[in-house]
């Protein structure tokens, strides 16, 4: 349980001016929200999340409206609501209502929001059950690489040192580690409820939201070793940037029909749908519940469309290098920016 005085501690800078009775008061509803939640399990409905980073160098949720992003932490404290204060903690804890509450208390009174553009963003997941990949998903990337098309979903994983936000910057590793790196711009489903054995049909209903994602590779770490080594060459630190937003599923709708690109230092390199999927939504989360349990939080990186630069000819293969920035965008979920060093 958080103990109250690192929630005195957390709300710290969104919590200026409030009085130490409501900071003491907001700390209570806290704890009651992250630990001793006994409500329903609710998925989030009609929300357009970010995470971002707070003075106090603490991690929080904002709810993104058309007249400036709600500061979850600091509108819970005021107005002394038990509210889940991560992404995490929302999906996993299933406090949609508290969550609720607090955006219809800030939408009423026009307090606790701040303006996008002066936020800076943070992971937007920290600790899923698993984050799941789905390799060879679009039939077009199939064939620029040279591959069968899969009669399965064919399933890796990542870890959680891999992730990271919008706006970050990832560290490329020494070049006697790798010097091969390709993006992956990727739809990332958003598990909302627990999931065992679905059947396609109802595969949907226990997704919560998306995400524009980017499944960066090391693709001599994953293609050149003698015995393939794809979990390395898509597991180093910092390979798996997420964001800008949560983006809930009834305001994505139909997951399987979405413009999906990516540009690097500002040029076209892919440009699909998601309906080229080889294996849909649906089919993907029916499929990986026969094996695995999964828990509400939980990721799933759908497969990347045809451009990546290993689906180049290997004279006009040019590797991405530090300095470079790459932009993945998704229809509906937003651009997801991010640099190396």
């Amino acid at each position: 349980m958080a103990s109250r005085r690192n929630f005195l501690k957390t709300v710290g800078a969104a919590g200026a001016g409030l009085t130490a009775a409501s900071m003491a008061g907001a700390a209570h509803a806290a704890d009651n929200a992250r630990a001793a939640y006994n409500g329903p399990h609710k998925m989030p409905t009609g929300m357009k999340l970010l995470m971002m980073k707070n003075a106090d160098g603490s991690e929080s949720l904002g709810v993104v409206t058309d007249k400036g992003v709600i500061d979850v932490r600091a509108a819970a404290a005021k107005y002394h609501i038990a509210a889940p204060m991560t992404l995490d903690e929302l999906l996993q804890g299933g406090n949609a209502d508290g969550l609720n509450a607090v955006v219809d208390k800030a939408r009423s009174s026009g307090d606790a929001l701040l303006d996008e553009t002066k936020i800076q963003h943070a992971k937007m997941f920290a600790h899923p059950s698993k984050i799941m990949c789905v390799g060879l998903n679009y039939r077009q990337h199939a064939k620029e690489v040279g591959m069968k098309e899969p009669s399965v979903p064919v399933l890796f994983n990542k870890y959680d040192n891999t992730l990271t936000g919008h706006n970050s910057t990832i560290k490329l590793p020494a070049k006697d580690i790798a010097t091969k790196f390709d993006y992956e711009t990727e739809l990332l489903i958003v598990i909302g409820k627990q999931a065992r054995n679905v059947s396609e049909s109802e595969a949907l209903s226990y997704v919560a939201g998306y995400c524009t994602s980017n499944d960066f590779s090391a693709r001599d770490l994953q293609l050149e070793l003698p015995s393939g080594q794809w979990m390395i060459g898509k597991t180093l630190d910092d390979f798996a940037p997420i964001g800008p937003y949560f983006v809930s599923s009834d305001l994505v709708g139909n997951p399987n029909n979405l413009k999906i690109q990516t540009r690097v230092n500002g040029e076209l390199r892919q440009s699909s749908n998601t309906n080229d999927f080889i294996f849909n939504t649906q089919q993907m989360v029916s499929y990986i519940s026969r094996f695995w349990t999964l828990n509400p939080g939980d990721i799933i990186f759908t497969g990347t469309p045809q451009g990546v630069i290993a689906g180049y000819p290997k004279e006009k293969q040019v590797w991405l290098k530090p300095g470079d920035e790459i932009v993945s965008s998704i229809e509906k979920l937003g651009e997801l920016r991010f640099k190396l060093a």
